[in-house]
């Protein structure tokens, strides 16, 4: 292929993207910001040829995000190249969620770092999209001039995964797209992608009457398992079921023998976003019911403190949250309602919507196992009124 024509190609190829972008009402990036995207020049030397060693009978694990949740993937292949002159090795991942769509049975997922995050290029690193059909002979085309932002770099409001730190490319890549330097959004909510209850969620609702708790979801039970990690959607407001889920929820997290702080719908069989949690930061101590609930913000400032779940028996352990949050949420109006929180209350609220994500708190062990912080008891002193003190 000539230098020229190969240039023509990737001119097309953004093109492409930035009218998608544009005529996008939901998207990252408002129409007229669209014009602060920015590429290297097409360079065919950031076009390799990558040798595939597959990986057989890997794990699931939770891929870290930027808004404070994870996604679950799996490893896929080792992917061998050389590029400028050095050996390097990237791991391709497939998303254990579209696995589920024959659609993207060949969709892999190439996310790196390298030596221009912060300055030329987005500091959360980039991604590159692969197609496992296209392997020939054991090898695939990795072209780095396809590299592109994740949302998170135009817009608040979305899930972008964090690159693995074993997909760290130790030199610069002057390829695909450049640091965004336009003004950054915040996601507007599409209320079209609300849904209604799919049959088995209307038999499960449907199972008992207002009067009636349900049956809580456990880890120990497979079947159940695979409900509590599937990720959930939200739901229309005006779904004539709502009223009798709200109620039955409400008395299973309020029932005497297994009493608890918050609940979430999958807990109870029902994968949509919606959530009853304790307000320990109110008069009264209320509990109150969130339709399509989203922490939109995560303090950096975290807090260490006890929490057990209604879904895992037996078990209650000291778990790292942020010590305040931004919730957004819809009323049952479909207006959308945005809230700062803080102190224990946040934590309920944290816990209950990894639910909706399909993450449960041992998740987030392993989280703080590898991500240690830095604690700050010799530079910041909280206290409580001691009226206040809770068990």
């Amino acid at each position: 292929m000539k230098a020229q024509s190969y240039e023509k190609e990737i001119e097309e190829y953004r093109k492409t993207i930035k009218t998608q972008l544009e005529q996008d009402a939901y998207g990252p990036l408002r129409k007229e910001n669209v014009q602060y995207l920015s590429y290297f020049p097409a360079d065919k030397k950031y076009v390799v040829e990558a040798k595939v060693n597959y990986l057989f009978n890997e794990p699931s694990f939770r891929m870290p995000t930027y808004d404070g949740t994870s996604n679950e993937y799996k490893r896929f292949a080792l992917l061998e190249f050389e590029l400028n002159g050095e050996k390097t090795t990237l791991t391709a991942y497939q998303s254990v969620s579209l696995l589920q769509n024959p659609k993207y049975k060949d969709y892999l997922f190439l996310p790196f770092l390298d030596l221009t995050n912060g300055e030329e290029t987005y500091g959360g690193g980039r991604y590159i999209e692969l197609d496992a059909s296209t392997i020939k002979d054991n090898k695939i085309v990795i072209d780095f001039n396809k590299a592109y932002n994740p949302y998170c770099a135009y817009s608040s409001g979305y899930r972008c995964p964090q690159p693995p730190a074993e997909n760290t490319i130790y030199q610069k890549i002057l390829a695909g797209e450049k640091k965004y330097v336009g003004p950054k959004n915040e996601r507007p909510v599409n209320k079209n992608m609300a849904q209604g209850f799919t049959d088995k969620e209307k038999a499960i609702i449907l199972s008992g009457d207002k009067e009636s708790k349900m049956h809580v979801y456990q880890v120990t039970d497979e079947k159940e398992l695979a409900v509590l990690r599937t990720p959930s959607q939200d739901v229309k407001v005006d779904d004539p079921l709502l009223e009798i889920l709200e109620k039955r929820m409400l008395l299973t997290v309020q029932d005497p023998d297994h009493p608890g702080v918050g609940i979430a719908a999958p807990q109870v069989g029902v994968n949509k976003n919606l959530i009853w949690v304790q307000r320990f930061d109110k008069a009264g101590e209320p509990f109150e019911f969130y339709i399509n609930p989203k922490i939109i913000w995560r303090s950096k400032l975290t807090r260490l403190g006890a929490e057990g779940c209604l879904s895992i028996p037996d078990r209650r352990e000291n778990v790292k949250r942020s010590y305040a949050i931004r919730l957004q949420y819809w009323d049952k109006k479909g207006n959308i309602i945005e809230e700062n929180i803080e102190g224990f209350t946040a934590v309920i609220f944290q816990h209950e919507v990894d639910h909706l994500y399909g993450i449960l708190y041992p998740d987030r062990l392993e989280e703080q196992e590898k991500n240690p912080d830095v604690p700050l008891n010799d530079k910041i002193q909280f206290s409580i009124n001691p009226q206040a003190v809770r068990p």
